[in-house]
């Protein structure tokens, strides 16, 4: 949801984007039919942010606000109408005033999660906008989009709502409005279209009246286009009046104030086809977003191809279409919100377009400034390179690698050559002068730069771009390796360091030419245990009780500017946590290595597992930035390999703990070094009261054993969970026909893959996808099990048994099936030959 400050059960503060914002009574309940809490509700919002504020950015929202609760359907929650922004919203949130007959009132504007991250806390579950946005002097924008209300009256229904939708939709295709359908989340249907430019809200109305009146001529029995309540019976009210300047619908992905936490949902014209059509829940909306996208995107920022005039980054979405491009493409123009006490950032990708050349861009004012360099990074201050400045970048284009269809604007590959932070000493509309230092072991090195305008502003303008004959204190500069002489090299491009890059240091840190090896990597292992002997050993030792975090594990490198992240395979999973490693951790200027977990938080601000499962199987720059704010996670540190250049591996945990505690001091928000308890039974206690996954007890005295799995660590779980390679799919019936039913399960033993039983529940249909992703390019037809009973082998669709995963389960029963199962996730970074049983 955001990141987290330390606050109670009910109460948090967090981070979104940028913005502090504390968050009060998480636990409270505010849809009691089905026990929804607030936290809930945030958490939605927080991740629904994305794809909701293109169809807000802009409008004024009037807000329905329940601060007790919807209640129930028998004794409804009082609600009222909010229009002007509450004295102490957070100065931050945008707001517009809207002249009103008792004077002028401010209303709130989305256009970011921060916003609707504060407009939940205060309890305003739904939101409403009117079909038009300001303008850039805050006036009244025209109408941008045409909307049918389709209410159904006593006696009609949403089969009733979509037998006119699709009448309508008849009239409206052929007229260039391409109709779009909302389920509403209350009764009815909502259907937008797109207007050109140009065209009035009194317009809109009277396109609204006059189609509204033709179907209700074609159709009186069923269609009825007047407001008169007497009228309505088996019939749907066509209600053309919400395209008035004055009013407001329901915003799309706005939660509804019913008895149940329904949604305002867009759908597809197949699903209003189905008789079995119905409202959908929050939850059910963020698992289709997720596997779906949003069938409204064509009308959301570009509806009526309006707006693309009011932000910096207007014209780079006005030559990208989201649906053709893997590049980032966001739905707001205005720029990045990014924190002013750290060094800027910037990113040289090599481009392989029409042309090869290189992409320089440097952050500024929440953009990426950016210039194509046909040449590159000049290698001596005795040559220029050409330098064409381009469109400002969204930040999220500083981690873009791929491929650019053909027929896209930039079709080609694009990989980044290097990146880090720049010191600025000038920026002029003519001039720029920076020094840059790039990744450690990149070709780029620490350089003192010059960009000079010689011809033209602004987009296509032309520039020189200069390396510095000395650096910023006056030393001279030493040549560095030219980008084509780098392309011929026989080394892997960025595996060298250029000559202008800092001379190494610390023997053995990540500073030096020779990178840690993976065993240098491994981190070591605690051996499962009971309260009891937890309890004895801890009397032995010397109380030493940490929590375990339901999380994956991760070693962390840092060089003094950057964190890298290692899973426990070896695999680098520095790209699929930006929030962690696209910032300076603040882990000191000296290079350490540590080891922690990469958790992610639910709303009441506990670890989940499930909701990690969302981030640690991205893979592409794209996506990894799209889920990243919906879903951010957490480093938790607990320990030290390596610090200031030595290896401190052999040191007592204990002195180890001290050192940590000094590297950690002044860490970034999201890498936290948690407590370390002293009582057993009351670590237990605290686990089970926050539901959390039990905890490890250590021996002060121990060492870091790299790789090794040790009894000075001894892990008490209170839930249980098991890792367990998958062997076979069984086929799925009903409701899951052709997709998978269960999953057959075993866990390693000395005579092979020991079958351990099947897991069928605990899917969402964005996780059976990827299972069936993952698992259909493994099917084999021999069997991979030892132990497998006949009735479960007899449909079973054999795959090699390569992929891990995980489960929560009641007990084993005496042969070694699991009881009670329920899937957790995959475990990408877990082998099959590392999965053991949890006694």
């Amino acid at each position: 949801m955001a990141d987290a400050g330390a606050a109670g059960s009910g109460e948090q503060v967090v981070r979104v984007g940028g913005r502090r914002l504390r968050l009060t009574n998480l636990d409270k309940v505010l849809y009691p039919d089905t026990g929804t809490t607030k936290g809930e509700v945030i958490d939605y919002y927080s991740r629904i942010a994305a794809t909701m504020i293109p169809h807000v950015v802009g409008r004024p929202v009037t807000r329905k606000r329940w601060p007790d609760g919807v209640g129930t359907t028998g004794h409804p929650g009082q609600a009222f109408f909010a229009k002007d922004l509450e004295r102490g919203a957070p100065e931050w949130v945008h707001r517009r005033p809207i002249d009103h007959s008792t004077g002028a009132k401010d209303y709130p504007l989305i256009g970011d999660a921060a916003t609707l991250v504060y407009l939940a806390q205060v309890a305003s579950l739904e939101l409403h906008v009117p079909q038009w946005r300001f303008t850039t002097s805050g006036a009244r924008g025209d109408a941008d989009r045409l909307v049918l209300d389709l209410d159904p009256g006593p006696g009609a229904g949403l089969p009733e709502c979509a037998e006119v939708a699709r009448w309508a939709r008849d009239i409206l295709s052929p007229m260039g409005l391409e109709p779009y359908p909302v389920t509403s989340g209350s009764k009815g249907i909502q259907l937008y279209s797109a207007l050109p430019p140009g065209q009035s809200s009194e317009h809109a109305s009277a396109i609204a009246h006059e189609l509204a009146r033709s179907i209700e001529a074609d159709h009186p029995d069923l269609v009825v286009s007047s407001m008169k309540k007497d009228l309505r019976g088996g019939r749907v009210l066509i209600d053309w009046s919400q395209n008035n300047g004055a009013k407001t619908t329901i915003a799309p992905y706005s939660m509804r104030g019913r008895a149940h936490p329904t949604v305002a949902v867009p759908r597809t014209w197949e699903e209003l086809d189905d008789p079995g059509l119905r409202h959908l829940l929050f939850d059910e909306v963020l698992e289709r977003v997720e596997e779906l996208g949003d069938p409204l995107s064509p009308l959301g920022f570009h509806a009526g191809g309006r707006i693309a005039d009011e932000g910096p980054l207007s014209t780079y979405i006005s030559m990208r279409s989201a649906d053709r491009t893997p590049e980032p493409v966001p739905a707001n123009p205005a720029a990045a919100q990014r924190p002013t006490d750290e060094l800027p950032i910037f990113v040289i990708q090599e481009h392989h377009a029409t042309a090869l050349h290189w992409d320089f861009r440097l952050e500024r004012d929440g953009v990426l400034a950016s210039w194509a360099v046909p040449r590159g990074v000049p290698p001596s201050y005795k040559r220029n390179n050409l330098a064409i400045q381009t469109e400002d970048h969204p930040m999220e284009y500083a981690m873009f690698e791929g491929t650019i269809p053909a027929r896209e604007y930039g079709g080609g590959s694009v990989t980044i050559w290097d990146e880090g932070r720049f010191e600025l000493e000038k920026w002029r509309d003519d001039e720029i002068i920076f020094t840059a230092e790039g990744r450690p072991g990149g070709p780029l090195g620490r350089v003192r730069l010059a960009l000079l305008r010689t011809s033209g502003s602004g987009e296509k303008s032309q520039w020189l771009l200069h390396r510095m004959k000395t650096d910023a204190d006056g030393r001279p500069q030493p040549d560095g390796e030219s980008v084509e002489a780098s392309e011929q090299a026989d080394e892997p491009r960025g595996a060298g360091r250029g000559r202008g890059a800092r001379p190494e240091r610390g023997e053995g840190s990540p500073h030096t030419a020779t990178a840690p090896t993976p065993s240098d990597l491994a981190p070591m292992l605690a051996t499962t245990s009971t309260p009891g002997i937890a309890r004895a050993s801890a009397g032995r030792w010397g109380a030493w009780v940490e929590v375990k975090w339901d999380g994956i594990r991760a070693i962390g490198v840092w060089d003094g500017r950057r964190l890298h992240l290692r899973a426990r395979s070896g695999n680098d999973v520095t790209a699929k946590y930006p929030e962690l490693t696209a910032i300076d951790a603040g882990l000191g200027d000296e290079p350490a290595i540590v080891d922690g977990e990469v958790v992610a938080l639910d709303a009441k601000g506990r670890p989940s597992f499930p909701r990690l499962q969302r981030r640690m199987n991205l893979a592409k720059a794209r996506e990894i930035a799209l889920e990243a704010p919906r879903t951010p996670v957490h480093y938790f540190l607990y320990d030290v390999l390596a610090a200031d250049g030595s290896d401190v591996a052999s040191l007592p945990l204990a002195e180890r703990r001290e050192i940590l505690e000094r590297i950690a001091a002044r860490a970034a928000a999201p890498i936290v070094l948690p407590p370390v308890f002293e009582d057993v039974d009351a670590a237990l206690a605290a686990a089970r009261t926050f539901g959390l996954e039990g905890v490890v007890v250590k021996d002060p005295a121990s060492p870091y054993r790299r790789g090794r799995r040790s009894e000075q660590w001894l892990k008490v779980k209170l839930t249980r969970t098991q890792e367990v390679v998958i062997g076979a799919i069984r086929p799925g019936r009903g409701g899951r026909s052709g997709s998978i039913g269960s999953l057959l399960l075993g866990i390693p033993g000395p005579d092979g893959l020991q079958y351990a039983g099947r897991v069928g529940s605990g899917f969402s249909d964005s996780t059976l996808a990827k299972l069936t992703a993952v698992l259909t390019p493994l099917r084999t037809g021999e069997n991979p099990f030892v132990g497998i009973p006949a009735a479960d082998a007899s449909d079973a669709l054999w795959v090699r048994p390569e992929v891990v995963g995980e489960v929560e389960f009641a007990e084993f029963t005496p042969d070694g099936i699991l009881r009670h199962s329920r899937w957790r996730g995959l475990r990408p970074d877990k082998s099959p030959d590392e999965v053991v049983r949890e006694s």
